[in-house]
């Protein structure tokens, strides 16, 4: 018998993967937890039903939540992940010699204790010295500690469940808060082809806080159609004002120098909706 597992992207539209083995499947305090073993992306990380990560394509998203924010600050030694509880956006983070500290503030510690041990390659940098991981709740972390970090980067589920809070004008209001005076913060911002809205309204009230705001994007297969958008909010650093010709060449394999400013130049549509 072949089992098949289904994610429902929209009312009418999902993506679907034959599953080899099933190693976790647990309600845990704050979601549903799945980690399936699929026959085309490898490990997969699922909750509440919606793909979080995979072995195959997990280095897009985990190098451009963290790349192209890193480059943009002149020098980033205080770094906090909110969410990201797999580790990836971590281990990118820790590639940059100039972090002396990069902190994980994530919600549900049973994300962090699957990840370590079924997606190592992912979870790897969780144990690195300059890495100091908490279990809390992100929102109050941030609140909590003002004028402390270089750079925010938030690495949540859509805003469902224990995310919610992490799409709100408060929130991105207590992260400006919390960085430095020239500090920067970025968010994955979903899809435009079924969550134009929620762009739309991010971007409004992002730029209500920020005085540069960019949208940038990557192609991640296993998220909702493909096309993923990043929200940078930045206090003085403009990332299109970055000398390309001075970026490193990093252990990637998706963020190069050469896209590091071509991953802002949005298709039209997408252009639109943050005008």
């Amino acid at each position: 018998m072949e089992l098949w597992y289904t994610e429902k992207q929209t009312e009418s539209y999902g993506i679907t993967a034959k599953i080899k083995e099933t190693y976790v499947s647990e309600q845990t305090d704050f979601q549903k937890l799945d980690m399936i073993e699929t026959e085309e992306f490898g490990t997969m990380l699922v909750l509440d039903g919606m793909v979080m990560t995979t072995d195959k394509d997990e280095f897009v998203y985990h190098e451009m939540v963290a790349h192209p924010a890193l480059f943009t600050h002149p020098n980033p030694e205080s770094v906090l992940v909110v969410g990201g509880g797999d580790g990836g956006v971590i281990r990118e983070v820790l590639k940059h010699p100039s972090v002396k500290k990069a902190v994980l503030v994530e919600i549900d510690g049973k994300v962090i204790e699957y990840s370590k041990q079924y997606l190592p390659n992912i979870a790897g940098g969780l144990d690195d010295a300059r890495v100091e991981v908490i279990v809390n709740d992100g929102f109050m972390h941030i609140h909590d500690h003002k004028n402390t970090y270089d750079v925010i980067m938030v690495d949540s589920t859509e805003p469902v469940g224990p995310a919610v809070n992490l799409f709100t004008r408060g929130f991105y209001q207590g992260i400006y808060e919390a960085l430095k005076e020239d500090g920067i913060f970025v968010a994955q911002t979903d899809n435009p082809w079924f969550k134009a809205d929620l762009i739309e309204s991010v971007n409004r009230d992002v730029k209500e806080v920020f005085p540069i705001v960019r949208v940038y994007w990557a192609n991640v297969p296993t998220y909702p159609s493909g096309l993923w958008t990043f929200t940078m909010g930045s206090k003085k650093h403009d990332p299109l004002a970055v000398d390309e010709s001075a970026i490193p060449e990093l252990d990637t394999k998706y963020y190069s120098p050469r896209l590091h400013k071509a991953a802002f130049a949005l298709p039209k549509f997408v252009e639109n909706l943050v005008k």
